[in-house]
């Protein structure tokens, strides 16, 4: 089986920090970031045992060519991925909310529209809607971003009151995600897709508002299959996902939510290979390019290398 890429522990001339967050190693430089995508996949907010090979390109490949494919809507961090699995950008300062927005009844917003609420983070949804219904426009449902713990949901109110973000910055903000959103639905729509709901970030560069971390991925987005959409509905079946949802349905059928005293099932060597190859076909299908998968033989001096090439060492 290919190697996989569990962690890295890289030191670097003029590097300032390290922060290993759940999926990727952030090396830090006065003004740079440089991220390396692991291979590592996390599911209610823990992250799994076992690495899953090529996970990392994956993700690292599909961010990078939307945020190419939408920097005439808004400048992003990036500079440079100088290997299938690292992006290297500016270092900006995050705003600290990240700017959900939904075009239709599903995920989180379903279930607290199952519990009675017809207001969302300041939002007045209607009544008699069914789950995966498309909402008669996209929403803005932000979340705030925890340093630990779930991120909480809130209203543009309650940023602007709290004042986690400028009244001028918020506009903005909101101008980019209703863009952003429009253009990948549009993306989607020319794959046979529907993107769902998904997640914008940004921050500042100096006074410039950049988007930033990944985008348009299927871990950080809900993509359904438009060919039966519409019959599903109809039917009140479930839509055919394509996100990373067949590994939390995976780890529910073998007992693991996440909670307390519960423990993550055995991840065999056929299971780690299936979700591989469920991560190629997400990108395949979303991209409509085929997969290249890069070299494994010594996968942590390749990103080494090309990192150093890329800071001038």
């Amino acid at each position: 089986m290919s190697k996989a890429i569990k962690e890295t522990h890289f030191n670097f001339p003029g590097q300032v920090g390290f922060y290993k967050g759940k999926v990727r190693d952030v090396y830090m430089f006065d003004t740079e970031l440089v991220v390396v995508a692991s291979d590592r996949i996390s599911a209610f907010d823990v992250v799994l045992p076992e690495a899953i090979p090529f996970k990392g390109q994956v993700l690292n490949q599909i961010a990078a060519g939307f945020l190419k494919a939408t920097s005439d809507i808004v400048p992003n961090w990036v500079t440079a991925t100088p290997d299938p699995s690292v992006t290297i950008g500016k270092r900006c300062e995050p705003f600290k909310v990240e700017m959900v927005i939904r075009g239709y009844l599903a995920g989180h917003a379903a279930r607290e529209y199952k519990l009675g609420k017809r207001v969302l983070c300041g939002v007045a949804l209607p009544e008699g809607l069914r789950e995966n219904d498309k909402l008669p426009e996209p929403i803005i449902t932000p979340t705030t971003k925890a340093s630990e713990g779930h991120d909480e949901d809130i209203s543009r109110e309650n940023i602007l009151a709290q004042g986690i973000v400028s009244e001028a910055d918020y506009l903005i903000l909101e101008k980019y995600t209703r863009a952003l959103f429009q253009r990948g639905q549009e993306m989607a729509a020319a794959k046979g897709l529907i993107l769902v709901d998904t997640k914008y970030e940004f921050g500042k560069f100096g006074e410039e508002i950049l988007l930033i971390d990944e985008i348009h991925t299927p871990d950080s987005s809900r993509y359904f299959y438009a060919e039966g959409y519409e019959e599903n509905q109809a039917q009140g079946i479930a839509q055919k996902q394509l996100s990373k949802e067949f590994v939390r349905q995976w780890l529910i059928a073998n007992g693991f939510q996440g909670k307390g005293g519960q423990t993550v099932p055995e991840m065999t060597e056929e299971i780690v290979e299936s979700i591989s190859d469920r991560y190629i076909e997400l990108f395949e299908n979303i991209t409509g390019q085929t997969f290249v998968k890069a070299e494994t033989e010594n996968i942590e001096s390749r990103i080494e290398r090309a990192i150093l090439a890329h800071l001038g060492h």
